[in-house]
């Protein structure tokens, strides 16, 4: 009994010791919101008012004073995010991960993001305002990580702190710039595809633009081989083990005052971005005697990708041009160290790199470069082979004016002087939208877009050496696709593709036209919208083009071959109107039908590698309606008969039994048990949290999640083996700017604002996202003041 007794009491004196140290590890790391904090260089004293969900309202006499302090309260709730963000670009994620992210780190010092960004910041004018604000800010950012608590991913993972640069700002738009694009996913993958089946396979994939899809309409009212496969291969095993979300699409909208019932613009944004925790953005409205935004930053960005202020509204999505071109290069038969261009033979230069690794030794890499840009081959393992690919990415080949792009868009005051910003955009592409209380509304595709030769397909790979394949011209940014206050009164971007540039349909990697059609759809079916009906417009999960191919496919069901439980499922399927609520059956057995089809229609000819490739590109995506309605192609015969030709019959009847057994197998007989929150669900996930330990005190969920993917309301997944589908992307906020009353404009973020898990604003948005409200963006600076949480005064150190 007293050896029970004596266990008990260990057992609870350690209870005790454990509450204690929480509470002391709580009380030492979590973000200071209130007090006061001495910050160098300061010209007065800043008042930072905190409100209900830990969003900074910064008050300043200076605008430099602002941005310094801005970084300072951005560092203390987002300080592992910046690092992690920064690291990526220049090669740096193995130190903190170890060997498992060595090809990824070698991927990304061989795209050249880092030496990019050495390069622009060594030409930049120390004296310009950009220069100044975005220093401002990084001091910031720095005084921070001299005084503040050290974030516990820091101690977990063993990394030492170090101050921040111009640099880093660089390469963490450089990365950003990287996850916006596709033909890295796509361009070897369809090269693969026709050198190892044919031409005439490439013709179902929907790899080339189309007219008759819902095109984003322009109005300007001014006058004016194995190896490829390999490639493809390398670059979905480096990209996915990110410790960080990539950039997928977005939906936005803009009103004008004759399609409001307030006759004033209201502006609508969800950016989608991969899900992941701390949330990509953090908010901050920054105010000073000249100047206002309340915006949304990145990690590590002085300046916000997204804002508004009482004059104006902005926010983007993906452009989705083409601005990568991958080229075979013609190495010398008796020297391997030269090259052929179309000037002669030319030597590669040869780039040496070490990458440092946590508990190993480091990894010497060396790799090649061409005048078009990394030789790919021999940068990991699974490329290899004789015949070199160059990856040529516009980012890195042109000069880099993006973060006076920011710049500018923050400073302007009106339509004219933000478009006068755009054209320092050369890349990533973004579809600029663009509301203010004037009552202009506009669209601007911006990039620096370029003319190739005719009957070049920059979705395969070209030739490198004969020069026939190189731009022939830069556009000009006045023939990019824009719109400005059309007469139809409205603009928006869902990803899909614009209408004609310079007289061409421009090539990319446009999504499906399923979120366009079903904007355009709701657009112009009313006028007078106020807020609110916009707010519930951005929750819609309705998908009309899902229901067409239900009943394209229907078409080919053979009745007689089914029993009485597949009658039913396929009736209840041919009655559904295209929503996905948690409760649904419908999207489950649609989604299981589908994969099943793709499956069986693709997966014969590709193999199971070259398939999965296939089904991470947006091609997937674009081709499933098409393929739905096509009564022939070349893919519906299954190569592995001699005997017989299947038929696009033969294959939509058995994926239809497949699905219906795999729901049976993995959810029960009972089909009313099939509902879709049990196979979509949504976890945001730490880079940390697959410690299994450590998941639940740094993951936020799972949750079921309603909706599915290429809805307004995108919960995108991948199709895989599982037939589950967990949430990998989605609204990454959710932005209503009503200019009839600006100050009671709404927003919502997925998670929480702060990364820190010990703040109490790490999740305390996560529940109100998942049910789909909203919360008020604080604007007023006398109810920010009466109804604030907390105040942090910042003052100069003397």
């Amino acid at each position: 009994m007293r050896i029970l007794k004596k266990l008990l009491w260990a057992i609870v004196s350690l209870i005790i010791v454990l509450a204690i140290l929480a509470f002391v590890a709580k009380y030492l790391l979590s973000p200071t919101y209130s007090g006061e904090q001495a910050l160098p260089n300061l010209k007065e004293q800043v008042e930072v008012y905190y409100d209900d969900y830990g969003i900074p309202h910064i008050y300043a006499e200076h605008l430099e004073d602002a941005y310094r302090s801005l970084g300072y309260v951005h560092a203390q709730d987002r300080l592992w995010q910046m690092e992690l963000l920064r690291r990526i670009g220049a090669g740096k994620l193995s130190a903190i991960f170890g060997e498992e992210l060595v090809d990824t780190d070698k991927f990304f010092l061989a795209l050249g993001i880092n030496e990019a960004s050495e390069k622009t910041v060594a030409q930049l004018d120390v004296n310009s305002p950009m220069v100044k604000l975005s220093q401002a800010y990084l001091e910031g950012v720095n005084h921070f990580m001299e005084v503040g608590p050290t974030p516990i991913e820091f101690y977990l993972t063993g990394i030492e702190k170090r101050p921040f640069t111009l640099k880093d700002v660089y390469n963490t738009m450089g990365y950003m710039a990287f996850s916006f694009a596709m033909a890295h996913k796509t361009d070897p993958l369809l090269t693969n595809i026709k050198n190892k089946l044919g031409p005439e396979y490439l013709i179902d994939l929907e790899m080339d633009v189309d007219s008759t899809y819902t095109l984003i309409k322009n109005y300007n009212p001014i006058p004016k081989d194995t190896l490829g496969n390999q490639i493809a291969s390398m670059v979905h095993k480096v990209l996915q083990p990110l410790p960080l979300p990539q950039f997928e699409g977005s939906n936005s909208w803009v009103l004008a005052p004759q399609k409001t019932k307030n006759g004033q613009v209201i502006f609508a944004n969800d950016p989608h971005i991969g899900f992941a925790q701390p949330s990509v953005w953090f908010e901050a409205h920054v105010t000073t005697p000249n100047y206002e935004k309340y915006g949304y930053h990145l990690a590590g960005v002085p300046f916000p990708l997204l804002g508004h202020d009482r004059k104006l509204a902005y926010g983007m999505t993906m452009f989705e041009n083409d601005d990568i071109d991958f080229y075979y290069e013609e190495v010398k038969e008796d020297d391997s160290t030269l090259y052929k261009t179309p000037n002669g033979w030319k030597e590669f230069e040869v780039v040496s790199k070490t990458i440092e690794v946590k508990n190993g030794e480091d990894v010497p890499f060396t790799y090649k470069k061409t005048d078009h840009g990394p030789i790919l081959n021999g940068i990991i393992d699974v490329v290899g082979g004789e015949r070199p690919i160059a990856m040529s990415w516009i980012y890195t080949k042109m000069e880099n004016k993006v973060m006076d792009a920011l710049y500018g868009i923050t400073q302007a005051q009106n339509l004219s002087e933000f478009q006068a910003a755009l054209p320092n955009i050369h890349a990533p592409g973004l579809n600029l939208m663009y509301g203010d209380a004037a009552g202009n509304i506009a669209w601007f595709a911006s990039a620096q877009l370029y003319k190739m030769p005719e009957n070049t397909h920059t979705k395969l790979i070209l030739d490198g050496s004969s020069g026939k394949h190189e731009p022939l011209e830069y556009l000009d940014f006045s023939e990019n696709p824009k719109a400005i206050n059309p007469p139809w009164n409205y603009v928006y971007s869902a990803n899909n593709q614009p209408d004609s540039i310079a007289g061409i349909l421009y090539p990319g990697y446009y999504l499906p036209e399923n979120r366009a059609k079903r904007i355009v759809e709701l657009l112009e079916s009313k006028d007078e919208w106020n807020r609110e009906e916009v707010e519930e417009m951005l929750l819609d999960e309705v998908s009309d083009v899902n229901t067409e191919i239900v009943a394209a496919l229907s078409k080919y069901m053979d009745v007689s071959q089914l029993d009485a439980t597949e009658i039913k499922k396929l009736d209840k399927i041919n009655a559904w109107q295209g929503g996905s609520g948690i409760d649904s059956i419908a999207p489950t057995i649609y989604h299981r039908w589908i994969y099943a089809f793709l499956k069986n229609t693709f997966e014969d000819e590709l193999g199971p590698e070259m398939f999965q490739q296939l089904l991470s590109t947006h091609l997937s995506k674009r081709m499933i309606a098409p393929m739905a309605k096509k009564e022939k192609s070349i893919w519906f015969d299954d190569v592995h008969t001699s005997d017989t030709v299947e038929t696009k019959t033969n294959r939509v009847n058995h994926a239809f039994k497949m699905a219906i057994n795999s729901l049976k197998a993995d959810l029960g007989n009972d089909p009313r048990k099939w509902t879709w929150g049990k196979v979509h669900t949504l976890e945001h996930e730490h880079p940390i949290g697959k410690v299994k330990a450590l998941r639940r005190f740094l993951n936020v969920g799972p949750f079921p999640m309603s909706a599915t993917r290429e809805v307004i309301n995108n919960m995108a997944f991948q199709y895989n083996e599982t037939g589950r589908y967990p949430v990998t992307s989605g609204p990454s906020t959710r932005r209503v700017i009503d200019f009839s009353d600006v100050e009671n404009s709404t927003s919502i973020l997925p998670t929480g604002q702060s990364g820190n898990p010990f703040s109490k604003h790490y999740k305390d948005q996560a529940e109100m996202f998942n049910k789909g409200e909203y919360r008020k963006m604080m604007m007023n600076r006398e109810e920010i003041i009466t109804f604030r949480k907390s105040l942090l005064t910042l003052r100069p150190v003397n």
